[in-house]
């Protein structure tokens, strides 16, 4: 049973973890290179961390890791993607949109039975995405291209959904084993080297620029300086130090009480853009992710009731 002392840590590290990973779209929107770059290189620093402070990270990974790891890889790269092209409410929110997803999938690979607040979790967050591409999308200096980014924003969110039906079908057969910070070790790796080919050579987002401009190689050593110091930032906390903190502190707090803490990451995302860069999300986009944070936690709410409930 915990203690209070340990459940204040818990949520501490919860909260933490949170506020960390609500800051990768500002970092990515605030890097000068492309998003083969990112995803590259702030995959890069996340696995070389977890490797080195992790020692069980570094033994064999069993066959069971790959097809999570796969997914995985895939999420952050659709997901860094998105982040540059479209706004980070969109892209935070429809990544979200992972339970949508599970109330097909379940069934289909699982076979788990369907509920009504499986149907109500439909509902709502399929009204919830619906919204985002509803309408024209504006454009803006951060968003370049919405339309796009919204479709791979959307894709993130099924990605991730069979991150989770993975390590679910795997948890069953394995309820003592934890594959997850494994799977987040391999998936980081797969992430550079899928993208390592599309990344190089490093210098060619910001040469360009620095060609054309006085005083040239002091502004690109400066710009150099901050993209590498943002993506070591991406990498070693906004990923690595964030899932440490999210599984030591998901082992002394509630399901439903850390769900709901976490769901701090995708309020908080927008914000940190919005105050840094003035990128301002759509009327539709807002009542878009209002209707998913809600649909998300009400989901969170019913499973853990359903858990409780003696069998």
């Amino acid at each position: 049973m915990n203690t209070s002392a340990n459940l204040a840590a818990g949520r501490l590290q919860l909260i933490l973890a949170a506020a960390l990973f609500s800051t990768g779209g500002l970092a990515i929107k605030a890097i000068s290179m492309n998003h083969w770059q990112v995803a590259c290189l702030r995959s890069a620093f996340a696995a070389a961390t977890i490797l080195l402070l992790l020692p069980e990270a570094r033994t064999r990974w069993k066959a069971a890791v790959w097809g999570p790891a796969l997914a995985y890889a895939a999420m952050l790269i659709l997901f860094v993607t998105s982040t540059k092209l479209t706004t980070s409410a969109n892209a935070i929110y429809l990544q979200a949109t992972a339970p949508l997803y599970l109330v097909f999938l379940g069934p289909l690979l699982l076979k788990e039975p369907t509920r009504r607040e499986d149907w109500w979790t439909l509902l709502v967050l399929g009204a919830g995405m619906s919204l985002f591409f509803l309408g024209e999308p504006v454009a803006q200096s951060t968003a370049p291209q919405p339309a796009l980014g919204n479709l791979l924003a959307a894709a993130s969110g099924f990605t991730w959904a069979l991150v989770l039906v993975s390590l679910r079908a795997w948890g069953r057969r394995d309820p003592a084993g934890n594959l997850g910070m494994q799977v987040v070790v391999l998936g980081n790796l797969l992430v550079t080297a899928l993208c390592a080919p599309f990344a190089l050579p490093l210098d060619a987002a910001t040469s360009a620029g620095a060609a054309t401009s006085p005083g040239a190689a002091t502004l690109w050593d400066t710009a150099a300086l901050l993209d590498w110091t943002l993506l070591a930032y991406l990498g070693i906390f906004q990923i690595a130090l964030a899932y440490l903190a999210m599984t030591r502190g998901m082992r002394q707090v509630p399901a439903l009480e850390a769900s709901m803490i976490l769901l701090l990451e995708p309020v908080l995302n927008p914000i940190w853009t919005w105050l840094a860069l003035g990128e301002q999300p759509g009327s539709y986009a807002v009542v878009g992710g209002v209707l998913i944070l809600l649909g998300t936690l009400a989901r969170f709410y019913f499973s853990s009731r359903r858990a409780a409930l003696p069998v």
